[in-house]
Formats: C-alpha cells, sequence, structure tokens
C-alpha cells in the first residue's frame, strides 16, 4: 500500500515507520497518491498564532474571545479538551476551564499570516478556495508533472513549510471531492492528513450521523430526525424524489451527497458577500463616549479585513443588541463603496445616532456588504464633506505606519475610550 512520511516527505511502501527517518507520522492509503482534492484546515488558527508569539503559553489552555459577557472566538486545543468551544459564551468557557488565558483577538496579525499561508498555497496550484483565513479548498489536478510528485507529497510539504517558517500547523483531508476533502480534515486534528478514497466512500459514510453534511446544523438535524433520519444509511433508504417533495432543494442535495458525489467545482473566485464585526459588552453600557470607541474600533477591523481582501462595501450596517435582548439592525445604501474607517464609522454612527435613544446596550456591531473590488472604491471626493479627502489620506498614511511597526503603532484618541 502507497505510504508517504509527513516528516520528511519519503514515500515507500507498506511500513508503520519512514524507512528513511524513522518517523511514525506516516499517512498509508490505497490511493494516497492519486487523488487530488484537499481541504487545508489550521489548527485552532488565531490560538496558535498567539501561542507562536508568546511560547510561555504553549501547554496553557488559551481562549480568543471578549470579556466575560462576549463569546469565544476560538480556542486552543487544551481548552478544547476542557469541553470549551467556538461560540460558547464566555462565562460558561471560564467554569468550564477557570485557569484559561484569555486573550483579545488581534485581527490584523491574522490577516497578514493568511496571507502569508496564501501564498504558500499558490506555490502549488492556482485553483484555491478559501472558506475563512485559516482554510480553503484546493485542487492540485494536474500538477504532478510541474512539481514531480503527487499533491499528497505536496499538501505534506505545505503543512511542514508552515510549520517550520510560519510557525503554526495545519491538517489536510485530501479526497475525490469538496464534500469529502471537507471531511477527512477534521478526521485527525491537529496535524492530521486524512484519506478518503472512491473505493470506500459508501461504506465509510453509512454509519456517519447526518450531522457530518456540511450545512446541516442543529435545526436540520431535528427536522430530519423528525422524518426517521438520523444518519447517512437512513438517508440512503429514502428514494429521490420523496426527499425532493419533503425537503425541497435541500432533498436533492441530501440525495447526492449521501452517496458521497459532489460536483462543485473548486472556485478560486467565490464570492464574499459581506464582512462584518461585533462585541458584547461585559456590562450593559449607556455612556455614549464607551459606544462610540466600540463603534470606531469595529469600524476599523472591518475595514482592516476589507483593505486585507481587496474589497470595499456599497453598504454599510450597524446592529444594535439592547439590554433587554432585542435587537436592531439599520443599513445605508452609500453613493460610492468605500473600505475606509473614517467613512464606515462616520455611517455607523450617523445610524447609531439616529435609532439610539436612551437605555443600556449589551452589543454593538458593524458591517459593510454588497461588495465590490478595492479599486472602484473611495474615488471621488464628498461634496458635502470637503474634509473627507484629508482624512483619508490620513488613514492611508496611518495604515502605512502600521504596517511597518505593528497593529498597536497609532491609534486614535476615540479608540481608547
Amino acid at each position: 500500500m502507497p505510504a508517504l512520511c509527513r516528516h520528511c516527505l519519503a514515500t515507500f511502501e507498506e511500513a508503520r515507520r519512514c524507512p528513511t527517518c524513522g518517523s511514525p507520522r506516516v499517512t498509508r492509503h490505497a490511493e494516497l497518491f492519486e487523488l487530488s482534492i484537499a481541504h487545508m484546515d489550521c489548527d485552532a488558527f488565531y490560538a496558535s498564532v498567539e501561542k507562536r508569539d508568546r511560547p510561555e503559553l504553549a501547554d496553557k489552555p488559551v481562549i480568543i474571545g471578549g470579556g466575560r459577557r462576549g463569546v469565544v472566538s476560538t480556542c486552543c486545543y487544551v481548552a478544547r479538551i476542557r469541553g470549551v468551544r467556538s461560540a460558547m459564551p464566555m462565562f460558561k468557557a471560564l467554569q468550564l476551564c477557570p485557569d484559561a488565558v484569555v486573550i483579545k483577538g488581534r485581527m490584523s496579525l491574522y490577516v497578514e499570516v493568511s496571507r502569508q499561508v496564501r501564498a504558500m498555497m499558490e506555490e502549488l496550484t492556482p485553483a484555491i478556495e478559501p472558506l475563512s483565513l485559516d482554510e480553503a479548498f484546493l485542487d492540485l489536478t494536474g500538477t504532478a508533472r510541474l512539481h514531480g510528485a503527487p499533491p499528497a507529497v505536496m499538501l505534506a510539504g505545505l503543512v511542514r513549510r508552515m510549520q517550520d517558517e510560519l510557525g503554526i500547523t495545519g491538517s489536510i483531508g485530501l479526497s475525490h471531492n469538496k464534500f469529502l476533502a471537507k471531511i477527512a480534515s477534521d478526521l485527525d486534528k491537529p496535524r492530521g492528513f486524512s484519506v478518503i478514497g472512491k473505493a470506500e466512500t459508501e461504506s465509510f459514510l453509512a454509519d456517519k450521523p447526518v450531522g457530518i453534511i456540511w450545512g446541516v446544523g442543529l435545526v436540520g438535524q431535528e427536522a430530519l430526525k423528525r422524518a426517521g433520519i438520523e444518519t447517512i444509511a437512513d438517508l440512503r433508504r429514502w428514494d429521490r424524489a420523496d426527499l425532493g417533495r419533503r425537503f425541497g432543494s435541500m432533498g436533492d442535495r441530501l440525495w447526492h451527497l449521501a452517496r458521497g458525489q459532489d460536483r462543485r467545482r473548486v472556485s478560486a473566485h467565490r464570492p464574499v458577500k459581506s464582512i462584518s464585526k461585533e462585541t458584547t459588552f461585559s456590562e450593559n453600557t449607556d455612556d455614549p463616549d464607551i459606544l462610540d470607541g466600540h463603534l470606531w474600533r469595529l469600524a476599523e477591523q472591518v475595514s482592516d479585513r476589507a483593505k486585507a481582501k481587496n474589497v470595499a462595501g456599497r453598504v454599510v450596517t450597524m446592529k444594535l443588541k439592547r439590554a433587554d435582548f432585542t435587537t436592531i439592525t439599520r443599513r445605508h445604501a452609500l453613493s460610492e463603496p468605500t473600505q475606509m474607517a473614517d467613512r464606515i464609522y462616520r455611517e455607523a454612527r450617523g445610524l447609531f445616532d439616529a435609532l439610539y435613544r436612551r437605555g443600556s446596550a449589551r452589543l454593538i456591531g458593524v458591517g459593510i456588504s454588497d461588495l465590490v473590488p478595492a479599486d472602484m472604491a473611495d474615488r471621488a471626493g464628498d461634496l458635502l464633506d470637503p474634509g473627507a479627502s484629508r482624512r483619508a489620506g490620513a488613514e492611508r498614511a496611518t495604515d502605512a505606519i502600521r504596517a511597518r511597526f505593528g497593529s498597536d503603532a497609532i491609534k486614535k484618541g476615540r479608540a481608547l475610550r
């Protein structure tokens, strides 16, 4: 059976350890060197970057997120062993893991590391479909002649290079389509390399819960359970037409995925639809200065993401959750797309002023949508705001300083509120 050493990248036939370097990190599979659709997922990405930069945290549980009233953005595997999960309320995470080190995320740094990972992937193939900062599909079909090695070897080299040069780790899922590659990358995290071949597809899936299907969340699982469907095998017993009548277009999708069929191509041009950031306060507040400071910081974070993705938004959104948990969202279409923090902030502040009267706020959020390429943005001056061009120039100068000396090198006074 073909085998690959993920330590030295040697290829050989069946062996428990690499005959070249002796490493036990060996991946074996009958179709190992025939498959070319992959999913790469960085392991606990934000937490891994923080541990890389602070070695004293190496063995400690680390949570990236807000205060006690916030939620967990992500956490390291030490914290996950204790039961902490992404999107969990912070107070519950700290009950499970009271000794956790809680760190506020540094999005501009994560974006930069993501760019470095993306550059490494582009050396393997142009067919890359990013799903987020820390994961992407790759299609390496036809690249063996170019690289002189099959896709599996190049993918193992990618994650080894990520660890050696960037100090972060990743897991690879390799299969014959996107659906199965995504499943495979979760099978052996962290630092995993899992393969699902064509020959084993149906037998592999048969006893798996329907929740393994990407996009079938808790609500979807409950709907399927009411129909007597809890596993992939249950799903296969349904006629395709009956599934369609019961679940609409989703039913047809489920019929195909239950058989491991996924014809979607890896698309390098999958559009991002929106960019948003929000924060949940540690204590409800009605202090206008505190709320204004949060609006600016959120606008700046949205702007940073837009600049990193080289996009701009035609619509600005402001979200407010009151102390009684009622949520209000307002949007405003711009005369011209923008990616500038100053413009996003001013629009969001205008929406906030028109919306907010009195009472404590629990959460506030800012976002942009209806995205377009950055070269279509911020080209014309605002005749109603002659100072806009000057502020845009100052913001670009600030971006250059932060890029060179770090995200904390220069801040606006309102960000300190």
